[in-house]
């Protein structure tokens, strides 16, 4: 069973991944399109497909921090035991981040697979996200 950020390096579910760095401004790029549609979502008035936009646009911007240690997912638990690997635990992102994407992604697959989406956790999603692109920008100059 996979628990940590170690047995995702065993099962092979986190890869060393030489290109990441190059790739980094691209998923970038994506997070932010992910946020933009989703904001247009949520005008028109369709939460459940905000909700998973939002999700795909944090999960873009977990995924930036990851191809920047040269790391690639191969499962979307395992991105998130890399980012608190590598960033929470040395101090350079707070837990919030790593606990807003779990949270992020248990109410992308509510609405995706149950259809139980509001518009409250989708208002309260989008700021999040909006947070999320921002930290890893700002992780990413730090270094």
């Amino acid at each position: 069973m996979i628990k940590n950020f170690e047995d995702c390096l065993r099962a092979g579910k986190i890869k060393k991944f030489s290109r990441g760095k190059a790739l980094f401004p691209k998923e970038i790029r994506l997070a932010e399109e992910d946020l933009n549609t989703a904001k247009k979502s949520f005008k028109d008035e369709n939460y459940r497909w905000c909700i998973i936009q939002i999700y795909y646009s944090m999960f873009h911007s977990a995924r930036a921090l990851l191809y920047f240690e040269n790391f690639r997912e191969h499962s979307h638990y395992c991105l998130n035991q890399a980012i608190r690997e590598l960033y929470v635990k040395p101090g350079k992102i707070d837990v919030f981040f790593v606990e807003i994407l779990s949270e992020t992604k248990s109410l992308r697959e509510a609405a995706d697979y149950h259809g139980d989406y509001s518009k409250i956790n989708a208002e309260k999603l989008l700021k999040r996200a909006k947070e999320f692109i921002k930290k890893a920008r700002e992780t990413i100059r730090l270094k």
